[in-house]
């Protein structure tokens, strides 16, 4: 039986927000809305979804970037959500992230070796040859020249930018690492490189992954299972093969149908969503998709419906998702 790594209970991030001419109004976004999700050690858990879904401040939110509204974070078995100070330094040393862009996320006037060195100083871990052992180390296994350490990241491509930033997230022997598009920003041939350089990178260090993107086929190559969020909600998680290939939620279906065909057939044109995505500080009542939904009826617009289990280890939150239904 595989052993769990993370789980949220119903986890909630919401962000105080002023409307009206004077900001006399206090309504509240709520960004993360009462997500549970399981992740096994070991195993890539995929998190895509349109823009502003929630995506992003979820992981942001399990790495304790942002303090939850509500709910637990349990990480190997220990609630973390509501750590602080040394307890919440100390849980860091577990869990690293990855960012979309790179050479925004270090400092420009460190060199290479300074900026994989950090994490190692701030925790003061090892001495300082251990730790420049260390520097040298994450180099070669992500690729990196050796005479990278003296320089600075702005000298790099974009690909070899990311390289750096992997291997600054792996400095402290991380078990869990949040990916947040770690290739959007990337040419397709360096995705490609990046992408199984992350799997390499898993197999060797043991790692557990949370992958989060807009593509669903980089998704679904990187991750054993893929959630889809809507609104900040999770409206269908399962193994990434069903996902892709038997997806239970009209939402997960209008993702699937927008990837680009590589020979677009004229005839028969991909139809996407209608509408827009509502805005989540006046989010819908009843379930958040029934504005754009192709089965919508009189239920949909007051009752949210429950993740439930429709084919075994694949649930969708919807009141008329079955197997084999299509838009």
């Amino acid at each position: 039986m595989a052993e769990i790594l993370l789980k949220t209970v119903d986890l909630v991030k919401s962000f105080p927000v002023r409307s009206g001419t004077f900001g006399q109004h206090r309504l509240r976004l709520f960004a993360v809305d009462h997500v549970n999700l399981t992740i096994n050690k070991g195993e890539t858990l995929g998190l895509v979804g349109e823009s502003g879904c929630g995506k992003t401040t979820l992981g942001l939110t399990i790495m304790r970037l942002y303090d939850p509204t509500s709910g637990a974070i349990f990480f190997e078995g220990q609630d973390i959500a509501g750590l602080q100070g040394a307890a919440k330094r100390q849980s860091r040393r577990q869990m690293q992230m990855i960012f979309q862009d790179p050479l925004a996320s270090v400092d420009p006037r460190m060199v290479v070796e300074e900026i994989i060195r950090e994490p190692l100083d701030v925790q003061n871990q090892g001495t300082a040859k251990e730790r420049n052992e260390i520097v040298s180390r994450l180099l070669q296994v992500t690729g990196m020249p050796m005479d990278a350490a003296g320089r600075f990241p702005a000298e790099f491509s974009g690909g070899q930018q990311q390289r750096i930033g992997i291997a600054r997230a792996l400095a402290l022997q991380p078990k869990l690492l949040v990916c947040d598009e770690p290739v959007s920003a990337l040419d397709v041939s360096v995705q490609a490189q990046i992408l199984n350089l992350l799997r390499d990178l898993q197999s060797q260090f043991q790692l557990t992954y949370i992958f989060i993107s807009h593509n669903i086929a980089v998704t679904a190559f990187m991750s054993q299972r893929i959630g889809v969020m809507y609104l900040g909600r999770l409206v269908e998680i399962g193994p990434s093969r069903a996902i892709v290939n038997a997806p239970l939620h009209p939402y997960t279906m209008a993702l699937i149908k927008a990837v680009p065909d590589a020979e677009p057939d004229l005839r028969g044109r991909k139809r996407g969503l209608s509408g827009d995505v509502p805005s989540p500080i006046n989010r819908p009542t009843g379930c958040p998709f029934h504005p754009r939904c192709p089965w919508v009826q009189d239920i949909c617009r007051v009752e949210n419906p429950p993740l439930r289990e429709i084919t075994p280890d694949q649930f969708a939150a919807c009141h008329f998702a079955e197997p084999g239904k299509t838009i």
